[in-house]
């Protein structure tokens, strides 16, 4: 089986699934906290990351494409390791995102149930979800915020 970036496209939409349904559904439960609260899978799609984009400028289309412009970056995804990388940042950063808000929402005591769309959201169009969290954040009165809590 050879590492193909479809191949790890697939892996990577798959063993991100279960992340997600740990802080849509058990969000309090030490297995979440271990796997997804700690930052570990989050991380683990880091290291792919790493790989992937390495992979790329390291191969024959290094020097494709780059940020400076749209154009750049539309030649820099034609090579399916960099669009693979681009994925799976979205996946790593989502996850991280729903992970911290629901340790945020937790610290704060805003019921799960305000959380849910917020997590749905991040899962599928990352910065809106993001955006609603900080409204919600903003608009729902603390109930129990430590003197250390982060804005």
């Amino acid at each position: 089986m050879a590492l193909s970036p479809e191949f790890l496209f697939q892996l990577a939409s798959t063993v991100v699934l279960p992340g997600w349904l740990l802080l849509l559904l058990a969000p309090r439960w030490r297995i979440t906290r271990c796997v997804v609260g700690s930052g570990a899978l989050p991380l683990v799609l880091a290291g792919l990351y790493a790989g992937c984009i390495g992979w790329h400028y390291l191969g024959a289309s290094g020097s494709q494409g780059g940020f400076g412009s749209l154009a750049a970056v539309a030649a820099l995804f034609q090579d399916p390791w960099a669009l693979l990388a681009g994925w799976v940042h979205y996946l790593c950063f989502d996850l991280a995102v729903g992970a911290w808000a629901s340790r945020d929402a937790q610290r704060r005591g805003l019921p799960h149930v305000l959380l849910v769309p917020v997590l749905v959201l991040t899962f599928l169009l990352g910065p809106v979800g993001f955006l609603l969290y900080h409204l919600i954040r903003r608009a729902y009165p603390l109930v129990s915020a430590p003197a250390t809590l982060a804005v």
